[in-house]
């Protein structure tokens, strides 16, 4: 087998293993399927769960697509070639208690074909031969995971982040601080002051292979960090699911959600991207909570636990 699908089988077999694991933490609600094709090329498996014991809304997503790059892709993906193929998975978890966080994480490998390639790319299906593999012009790895917590336990926080550095130091010592930054100067809601959708996690992109590190060691490093997930965040859920919680904290969960969906919205790559390329609006816009509010100037009062958030959101901390 050849890199993509190598990548296609590792992607799928997360997906089954961070559901079945999720749903043995909820104890109510399952999984449910939807098979979906792109007319242009490929197709995916969005699996939705939905009003369970603890996840109120979630998604984990995978897709296979590919196709010829647009000019739309050219001009505001800086995407160049003729045409593309790319493969991930992509999972949002909204929990009904608000002292459980939400969640993002997403995985990807793209590739890219010159016009020379076409040829081989026609002759051959999309996770085609090791000829076909050879010709891709350019080819790039990303990914991360990031939580996104309504209150703020630090000892979560801490074990959050330690779990992926644990992930980037079996790698490369210096992957976890680059990383970390990327994150916290990626998610981001610019037009509030620079204040930070949670408290991060990993983010890389366009990591291409190199001599130093091959596409064996991309693709290794995207599968440890993907097994990461279930270490790192149902610990997590696992102490704060039964926590007591009122009105005030729901209400607070949908003022944090709603800056949520204002990123997603307003700044998302990945957002965009599906958006661009006719994906399948609703697995793209999954990743959205099932109800938010927004306020006029909703401020928390200073020294509150809500602002303890807050603050944490406006000025990243080094948690490990």
């Amino acid at each position: 087998m050849n890199i993509k699908e190598n990548w296609i089988n590792y992607i799928h077999g997360l997906q089954d293993r961070i559901c079945a694991a999720l749903e043995q933490e909820d104890g109510k609600a399952t999984f449910q399927e939807d098979q979906w094709q792109r007319a242009e090329g490929g197709g995916g498996k969005t699996r939705v769960i939905a009003n369970g014991n603890v996840f109120e809304k979630g998604g984990v997503n995978t897709s296979v697509v590919f196709g010829e790059v647009t000019d739309p892709m050219r001009k505001q993906l800086n995407i160049n070639g003729h045409r593309w193929f790319a493969c991930g998975l992509s999972l949002v978890l909204h929990p009904v208690n608000p002292f459980v966080p939400t969640v993002h994480c997403n995985y990807r490998m793209f590739e890219v074909y010159n016009d020379d390639d076409l040829k081989v790319f026609a002759d051959h299906t999309i996770i085609g031969r090791e000829a076909a593999e050879a010709r891709a012009a350019d080819r790039w790895f990303g990914g991360g995971t990031d939580l996104t917590p309504y209150y703020l336990f630090e000892e979560d926080a801490r074990h959050f982040h330690q779990t992926y550095k644990n992930a980037c130091d079996a790698f490369d010592p210096g992957f976890y601080p680059a990383f970390k930054k990327e994150c916290d100067n990626y998610f981001v809601n610019w037009h509030r002051n620079k204040e930070r959708r949670g408290i991060g996690g990993i983010f890389y992109d366009h990591q291409r292979p190199s001599a130093e590190k091959d596409t064996s060691f991309w693709f290794n490093f995207g599968k440890t960090c993907g097994d990461a997930f279930i270490t790192a965040y149902l610990p997590i859920v696992q102490k704060r699911k039964q926590l007591p919680y009122t009105e005030q904290h729901k209400h607070w969960q949908e003022i944090r959600r709603g800056r949520y969906v204002e990123f997603n919205l307003v700044h998302d790559r990945g957002t965009l991207f599906g958006l661009k390329t006719n994906g399948r609006t609703e697995s793209i816009l999954m990743s959205l909570p099932p109800t938010v509010r927004f306020e006029y100037n909703c401020q928390p009062q200073p020294g509150s636990e809500e602002d303890k958030l807050l603050q944490a959101c406006l000025n990243p901390v080094e948690w490990v």
